[in-house]
């Protein structure tokens, strides 16, 4: 739509009955004519303004309970941002990142293009949702395998064995081939990918190592060097050989049980308090 037309315009139509006003936006235009309303901008505007009215027009609907039913602001429902992500999840790990497009993940999530720029502005940052949500259930579920242990050989064993089934048996190792793909264009998202954060399964490593330390149970000068010791010797082969497609699922169970008893070992020879 031309500047000189889209200044001038005060309505747009939405639908039979659903109508944005963007009069509002006028006296920018208008003042400045360079100003540029790309593709984008104009989609959330108008799914922000599409999903806001929906809602009012909505306020009498009930849940079955006699309560009104939940309704969220434009771009908040986490039941739609998750249902986005997991179509987008799909098509990514189906046609990689730079051949997939966001119309393949519309269809694929079944949500409208309008939807989709509510919630993300760009490939890039839907790609980046993706990593950070898988990172995070990653490890919380590290969380939920050490919890309710207090001994240093049990946690470690439990951290290293759930660690080797995410690598060489869910799309891990794919989803970290895509980044690997971007590295040289998209820099700060393998950082990310990497990122030690609180929801990292290193952090999580770490925080075990420092309660460890915090009952005497190991001495560590280094917690998160440590970690990252931990890691390479429990995982780091299944980790490359599944990197370079050399094996394509989960290990026979005693190559996993004679990796990371002997990482465990060794570990505690070198950590374990009085050793």
């Amino acid at each position: 739509m031309e500047l000189d037309r889209l200044g001038e315009l005060k309505i747009i139509e939405l639908n039979r009955s659903v109508r944005f006003d963007i009069e509002r936006f006028i006296p920018h235009i208008k003042g400045n004519r360079t100003a540029r309303f790309d593709k984008v901008n104009i989609l959330r505007l108008t799914a922000r303004s599409m999903v806001k009215t929906n809602d009012i027009a909505q306020q009498s609907a009930d849940n079955g309970l006699g309560t009104p039913a939940t309704r969220f602001a434009a771009g908040a429902d986490p039941a739609k941002r998750e249902q986005i992500i997991d179509g987008a999840r799909r098509v990514f790990m189906k046609l990689g990142f730079d051949a997939a497009s966001m119309n393949d993940v519309t269809r694929e999530a079944g949500v409208s293009k309008g939807t989709i720029y509510v919630y993300f502005s760009s490939k890039e940052e839907l790609f980046a949702a993706l990593v950070d949500r898988e990172k995070t259930r990653f490890a919380e579920s590290l969380r939920d395998v050490m919890a309710g242990t207090n001994d240093a050989a049990d946690g470690l064993e439990r951290f290293a064995r759930a660690f080797v089934q995410q690598v060489t048996g869910s799309d891990m190792v794919p989803a970290m081939r895509t980044v690997l793909g971007v590295v040289d264009r998209m820099p700060g998202l393998c950082r990310r990918f990497f990122a030690t954060t609180p929801n990292n399964a290193k952090a999580v490593l770490e925080q075990f190592l420092a309660r460890q330390v915090a009952i005497g149970a190991l001495v560590i000068p280094d917690i998160e060097l440590a970690a990252r010791q931990f890691i390479d010797l429990s995982t780091g082969t299944f980790f490359k050989l599944r990197l370079f497609d050399d094996i394509k699922g989960p290990p026979a169970a005693e190559e996993v049980d004679r990796v990371v008893m002997s990482a465990v070992s060794m570990f505690l020879k070198t950590y374990r308090a009085g050793s």
